[in-house]
């Protein structure tokens, strides 16, 4: 009988993860082609403002009521807001002009990131191959990056830009043990992104820094639109998937190792291919696809490494990806 309760509760973890993965990447794939006719910020807003009323609606009450909203520690729920609000501004600014695969591999690096950051900040102990893994990884970013070549961008440096933040969240989250539900650290980092938002359209929503060459800049600094009723449907669409693959997320590492989920969250980055080839005619050259194959590797590797360690399952990632 409890072998059967572990299988379903790995199953449950593995099918929470993949539905994650799916989740993210549309709503990256849907801000993505929202891109060129609104600000970043509205689209933020909006999802922020859908995210909230779910997480308020169905996902709070889900794990015990509105007594989650009390926490102990709002400067850490703070800092965790902000540097989830540069990891999307870097992200999305920089999906706006480059291709969703390049970014999104990119991106991917963040895990190995931590395992970095974990030294440094929580003093925990890495061997010598989670070492090597992260190098790896990074080999991986820089041959997708290509510094130096006529194939650089400097934009492909912000997808970098947040994995660095989202670094940086998740070294916080995982200094804050588990002490805050799911739902707590959700909450709080929708009011974030609604309160950020909200103050970078007051300041330059109405347009008046608009009208740079630069897709990204302008993806930044264009004015607010009134959505047309399609577009509506998109962007409510956009805060479900944001709060629907969030919530996923936080119970697939809750119940499972992260050497078993960890890995089905590179789900995301396969779609991100199908999504840039079929709607935009994107497909990785051969240099970005053997990139995509040693970050997946080192990621995949590291995960499996730290659940063989012991390291425990994580409320530390939850809820906060992008």
């Amino acid at each position: 009988m409890s072998v059967a309760v572990q299988s379903g509760s790995a199953t449950f973890g593995i099918l929470c993860a993949v539905g994650a993965a799916a989740a993210f990447s549309l709503s990256d794939m849907l801000i993505k082609l929202m891109s060129g006719g609104y600000a970043l910020h509205e689209i933020v807003f909006v999802r922020a403002v859908v995210a909230l009323a779910l997480t308020l609606g169905v996902i709070m009450p889900l794990e015990g009521g509105f007594a989650n909203i009390r926490t102990s520690r709002p400067f850490s729920h703070l800092f965790r807001g902000l540097c989830v609000v540069v990891a999307n501004t870097a992200f999305f600014t920089g999906l706006a002009v480059i291709p969703l695969a390049d970014a999104t591999a990119v991106f991917f690096v963040a895990p190995l990131l931590i395992t970095g950051l974990s030294v440094i900040i929580l003093r925990e102990s890495v061997g010598l191959r989670r070492w090597m893994a992260v190098l790896v990884g990074l080999a991986g970013v820089i041959i997708v990056v290509r510094p130096g070549s006529a194939a650089f961008s400097p934009v492909i440096l912000l997808p970098l830009l947040a994995a660095c933040a989202y670094a940086g969240l998740q070294i916080m989250t995982r200094s804050m043990g588990l002490s805050e539900k799911a739902s707590t650290l959700a909450l709080y980092i929708q009011l974030t992104f609604l309160v950020t938002s909200a103050a970078v359209g007051l300041a330059v929503g109405d347009g008046r820094y608009a009208g740079h060459d630069s897709g990204a800049l302008e993806f930044l600094l264009r004015a607010w639109e009134w959505p047309t009723a399609r577009d509506w449907l998109v962007l409510f669409t956009i805060g479900c998937f944001s709060a629907t693959g969030g919530y996923l997320i936080s119970q697939a590492y809750r119940g499972n190792d992260a050497g078993l989920v960890a890995p089905f969250e590179y789900v995301s980055l396969v779609l991100a291919v199908v999504w840039g080839f079929t709607i935009w005619g994107e497909w990785p050259d051969g240099a970005t696809w053997a990139g995509i194959t040693l970050i997946i590797a080192s990621g995949v590797y590291v995960a499996l490494r730290e659940s063989a360690l012991g390291r425990s399952p994580s409320a530390k990632r939850v809820a906060t990806r992008r």
